[in-house]
């Protein structure tokens, strides 16, 4: 792993495989780090003859963070979005966006798929509708345009995705808060042992734990809005995945952005939910092969 300047800010970054290959470009969703990609995920890609790049996004793991911009008050913000108000934030989706380019830059990579995972999806979207030339294809997994009129999460996830524990918390304490939520928002017919799931969240909080770096981000998903328009304009080869089971990003979400994509394919996944299982991951890994390698080969 090593820091790069992108897009103006120090970004953690790390790549796999041989950069003479075609490049994939992972990007992460809500407070998840680099290292929530699934280990065995990535060596399929590279495996499959692909040069993998991962990142932290803005705010959060080892990237810079925004504290400059002081707390964030999430709730005013999520009132004035659904009264139809307008929700200003320290940035946009559209600005991490940027980010991600500006990781392509630091790397001399000029055209790369652009894979993103929920928060991740949508700013997977905006690379691929604002810098179509940098782009080979786009995959959005359990993510969504935006759209107001799709069904949202439960108000019990709801209420832990906005109740993180403060920063300076003992692991305990954050493994506990975290393993609840996943067994929420988790996939019932992939279920992750506690044990499997406590080691992989350790690894992230041990890492970075910062909760006002997630509200900033969860504020520049509100402050974007609906980002339908913008999916309409995409034209790359698009492949959207998502679960009939998420309790989260409603499989809606994803039905939603296939139909607004133009040429998309849309795979929906019995039993998933919000998560990135172990046992999903020869199912996603083929998926998002047969994706690429289809593109590569036209």
């Amino acid at each position: 792993m090593a820091q790069f300047s992108a897009n103006g800010l120090r970004l953690e970054v790390e790549t796999l495989g041989d950069p003479a290959h075609p490049a994939v470009l992972l990007i992460m969703g809500l407070g998840m780090q680099l290292v929530a990609w699934p280990e065995e995920f990535c060596r399929a890609l590279v495996e499959a003859g692909f040069y993998v790049i991962r990142f932290d996004n803005r705010d959060i793991g080892l990237s810079e963070k925004i504290d400059s911009a002081g707390r964030t008050n999430i709730h005013f913000a999520a009132l004035r979005y659904f009264l139809r108000l307008p929700v200003t934030g320290p940035y946009t989706l559209d600005d991490m966006a940027a980010d991600s380019v500006g990781v392509l830059d630091a790397l001399g990579v000029a055209t790369a798929h652009i894979v993103g995972v929920s928060l991740g999806g949508m700013i997977a979207q905006a690379v691929v509708a604002g810098y179509p030339e940098r782009c080979l294809s786009l995959t959005s997994i359990m993510s969504s345009s935006g759209d107001r009129s799709l069904p949202t999460a439960s108000v019990k996830v709801t209420r832990m995705l906005l109740m993180r524990p403060a920063s300076d918390a003992p692991l305990d304490e954050l493994l506990e808060h975290y393993l609840e939520f996943f067994h929420l928002v988790g996939s019932p017919g992939f279920p992750t042992p506690d044990t499997v799931m406590r080691e992989r969240l350790g690894v992230g909080l041990r890492r970075c734990y910062h909760p006002a770096g997630v509200m900033r981000q969860l504020l520049a998903i509100v402050c974007s809005g609906d980002r339908s328009a913008s999916l309409r304009t995409i034209a790359r080869p698009t492949l959207i995945v998502h679960g009939d089971a998420d309790p989260f990003v409603r499989v809606a979400h994803g039905i939603d952005c296939a139909r607004k994509i133009p040429g998309a394919t849309l795979k929906i996944i019995p039993g998933m939910g919000h998560d990135l299982a172990p046992s999903l991951m020869p199912i996603l890994a083929d998926a998002l092969i047969g994706h690429l390698r289809a593109v590569e080969s036209t």
